[in-house]
C-alpha cells in the first residue's frame, strides 16, 4: 500500500469522525474547515506514523486537539493585537476642532476621485508626482485632478457662511 493509499484509507475511515469533533469545538463552518484541513494536512505529511485501525482515530483527535490550541492561541493573540492597536489609533487620532467641522462636511460632499486626491496631497504631503504612481495615472493627470479637487472643494466651502480657506499646494 502506497503513502497515498494509506493516507486516503484514513481520510475516508475517520473524516466524519474530526468533522463532528471540530464542528463541536468551533464557532463557525470556516473555523471547522480550518481545524479539518490542518489535521489531515498534518495526518499526510506524517503518514508513515499515523497508527493502525482504531488508533488511528486517537491519533487524530489528538492533531485535532493542538490544531484548536493553536487557533484559540491565535484568536487571542490577535484580539489583544487589534484591543493595542485600536488604543493606539485612538489616541494617535488627531481631534476635529468644531470649527473645522463645516470642512470635513464639505469633504465629505466630494465625489471619491476627489477627496482621494485631496486626502493624498493634504494627509499623506504626496507630491502630483506621487499622487500619479498611487492613482495610477500621469503626473500632469494628477496635478489636474488634484487642481479641479480643490476647485470643487474651496466651491463647496465657498457656499457656506463667511469661511475663508487657505488651499495648499501640491
Amino acid at each position: 500500500m502506497t503513502h497515498r493509499d494509506r493516507f486516503e484509507a484514513v481520510y475516508d475511515a475517520y473524516y466524519p469522525a474530526i468533522h463532528q469533533y471540530a464542528a463541536r469545538r468551533t464557532s463557525s463552518p470556516d473555523d471547522t474547515a480550518d481545524v479539518i484541513s490542518e489535521t489531515f494536512l498534518t495526518a499526510w505529511r506524517r503518514i508513515g506514523e499515523v497508527p493502525e485501525g482504531e488508533r488511528a482515530l486517537l491519533w487524530l483527535y489528538g492533531v485535532a486537539r493542538r490544531v484548536l490550541a493553536n487557533q484559540h492561541r491565535g484568536a487571542s493573540r490577535r484580539a489583544v493585537l487589534a484591543e493595542r492597536l485600536r488604543d493606539e489609533m485612538a489616541a494617535d487620532r488627531p481631534t476635529t476642532p468644531v470649527d473645522l467641522e463645516h470642512v470635513r462636511t464639505a469633504f465629505e460632499q466630494l465625489p471619491e476621485r476627489d477627496r482621494e486626491v485631496l486626502a493624498l496631497a493634504s494627509w499623506e504631503e504626496l507630491t502630483s508626482e506621487q499622487i500619479a504612481k498611487v492613482v495610477g495615472c500621469t503626473a500632469i493627470a494628477a496635478r489636474t485632478r488634484l487642481h479641479r479637487a480643490r476647485k470643487r472643494l474651496a466651491a463647496t466651502l465657498e457656499r457656506q457662511p463667511s469661511l475663508t480657506i487657505v488651499m495648499g499646494k501640491a
